[in-house]
């Protein structure tokens, strides 16, 4: 039997690498193409574990590339989308906006665009043959804003973006739904809250408390250490992905949230806990941590309800910070060859 070929993006960086071998695993069934420009957020060194795999195809390009994007279509016959390709790092979006428009939102309209012509004959009418095909939208919690101290964002809460990350984020979900409401094409969307875990690009907070505190150098925290974000570790990210692309519903947005709420200040303390107990050394790691001026725009806490993720489909998350952050801090100390 033909194998079915899904186009992913983006699956040189952190969650994707992560997402990759887990699905290639997961669905023999399915041949996967990744679509990643290799920027400086990905790395194909974090895809050393698949590249021989007979059901994986890697093209370096861009997404905004339409060409490129309809060649992929049309040559590997393409029947579902998972889009993870985006420019995500706040601060240099803070620096460099353009580059976020340009990718975030005009990469995703050339990847809608490109599937609706593949997949419709027209408005609300597949071809024949591409009847089950899904574009699956990765976004952020970011969207959301910011939150007060009890509330949580839920598939109802309204976008109110501000940074330029965030705002080309929720422009691009705006532009999935359009394609959903005025085509008909079949899409979903998922906002998943701060992933960590295995592969995270090093200028990321965790990676980077882990490599300062491992040099000697300061730890840098934002501000008073007090923004809070909801940790999902990143395996559990994927299945909840793989859940939502297989099963859930049509023109339907589900937030992956892990319920592990902590300060920037507690993240840093277990990192050093941790560490201390690991990687002695003659003062405490916690001796490090220095308070830097906040980022610009820095909202001050993100949590995510995933309730309707986990009554619907059944999706749960496997670890909680506690053990999560060992099997992190772990990785990285054998990628820094301790």
């Amino acid at each position: 039997m033909a194998k079915k070929s899904i186009l992913v993006t983006g699956c040189a960086g952190f969650i994707g690498s992560n997402f990759v071998p887990y699905f290639l695993e997961k669905y023999p069934e399915y041949f996967v193409v990744n679509l990643d420009l290799l920027t400086y957020a990905g790395d194909l060194e974090n895809l050393k574990e698949v590249e021989s795999n007979p059901n994986y195809k890697f093209i370096k390009g861009d997404i905004c590339n339409r060409d490129l994007v309809e060649f992929i279509f049309a040559e590997y016959d393409v029947q579902g989308v998972i889009h993870f390709a985006a420019e995500s790092h706040v601060d240099n979006s803070i620096k460099n906006p353009g580059v976020f428009i340009e990718t975030n939102v005009n990469g995703t309209f050339t990847l809608l665009d490109v599937a609706y012509k593949k997949w419709m004959e027209k408005p609300f009418t597949f071809k024949e043959g591409y009847e089950g095909c899904r574009f699956h939208h990765i976004s952020t919690d970011e969207v959301y804003g910011t939150l007060n101290e009890t509330d949580l964002f839920t598939e109802e809460t309204p976008y109110a973006p501000n940074s330029p990350y965030s705002a080309s984020k929720a422009s691009s979900d705006m532009i999935v739904r359009s394609y959903q409401e005025t085509y008909g094409m079949n899409t979903v969307i998922t906002n998943c809250s701060n992933n960590y875990g295995p592969k995270q690009h090093d200028e990321k907070l965790i990676p980077t408390i882990i490599r300062k505190a491992l040099a000697g150098e300061s730890i840098p925290i934002y501000g008073d250490g007090k923004n809070i974000r909801d940790w999902l570790y990143v395996l559990d990210h994927c299945k909840g992905i793989d859940l939502v692309y297989h099963t859930g519903k049509e023109a339907n947005v589900y937030n992956i949230g892990g319920r592990n709420e902590r300060t920037n200040l507690q993240i840093v303390d277990a990192i050093c806990t941790i560490l201390d107990e690991k990687v002695p050394s003659a003062k405490s790691y916690k001796d490090l941590i220095t308070f830097v001026e906040d980022r610009a725009g820095h909202d001050r806490r993100y949590a995510i309800d995933a309730t309707k993720l986990e009554n619907e489909l059944g999706w749960k998350a496997d670890e909680n910070f506690d053990t999560g952050i060992v099997k992190t801090v772990d990785w990285y100390l054998a990628k820094y060859g301790y």
